[in-house]
């Protein structure tokens, strides 16, 4: 695949930490990668945003980052630019952009902005009108926690139904440092049922503090075949499904 949208079941469940893993990845692989945040919120100018948290775990230089549009309050894109008085962000030149950046890349990420259906503009444009423009599949990060069989399933019943192709299911913070719960254990099974396939990884909690050598072995360990990596769904599920 030469793109791969990013999109999550809601805010602050590691999409971030995943996109940087794939890209970390694909970067070790060689043939270029570039990632996108179509529209970065939350953050002031000057400020470190997502893209630089990619480019410290993944080794990869400013010329492979492209953010599009910047807005301080952390609120979705369509009401952050509102709030903030700047223009929205038009998905049609992003998806422009991103096809161009593909054909001078193997593989390009497009990071959303929270979950699939956000809107980045008054007109309600979301991630999904996104993925859908530009014939791409969606990597779905999900909390292993509590409540995620709904968010999942929301997530990928609106996939299905707007014609996006899901490119797989990812646990975007695996506990490492104390045992999961009973709910985490059997959603590890009931995620899979959902997605109707074996989950795309498990990317382990804290890797985002990990230096770029750690952060490799990771991404490897964490990630399926497809994605570049090892990850072995089977095993993980063996272990530790309920």
């Amino acid at each position: 695949m030469s793109i791969l949208i990013v999109t999550g079941t809601g805010t602050d469940i590691g999409k971030t930490i995943v996109t940087a893993a794939v890209a970390a990845l694909a970067a070790a692989r060689g043939g270029g990668v570039a990632v996108v945040k179509p529209a970065q919120t939350g953050i002031g100018e000057g400020e470190p945003g997502d893209l630089a948290t990619v480019a410290r775990l993944a080794g990869l230089g400013e010329g492979s980052l492209h953010e599009y549009a910047r807005y301080p309050d952390p609120l979705a894109p369509a009401a952050a630019a509102r709030t903030s008085g700047l223009p929205t962000l038009s998905l049609d030149v992003v998806a422009q952009r991103v096809r161009e950046l593909a054909d001078q890349h193997a593989l390009v990420l497009v990071e959303g902005a929270g979950g699939l259906l956000v809107r980045y503009d008054e007109d309600g444009a979301t991630l999904a009108d996104l993925a859908r423009e530009l014939g791409a599949p969606a990597l779905v990060v999900a909390d292993p926690a509590l409540g995620t069989l709904n968010h999942t399933a929301l997530t990928l019943e609106s996939m299905a139904l707007r014609g996006v192709e899901l490119a797989g299911v990812v646990l975007g913070s695996w506990p490492v440092a104390a045992e999961p719960d009973l709910a985490m254990r059997c959603n590890v099974r009931d995620l899979e049922t959902l997605a109707a396939r074996p989950l795309a990884g498990a990317v382990p909690a804290g890797a985002g503090a990990l230096d770029p050598a750690e952060f490799l072995l990771a991404a490897q360990a964490g990630l399926s075949p497809a994605l570049g990596g090892g990850f072995d769904a089977r095993a993980f599920r063996d272990r530790w499904a309920c």
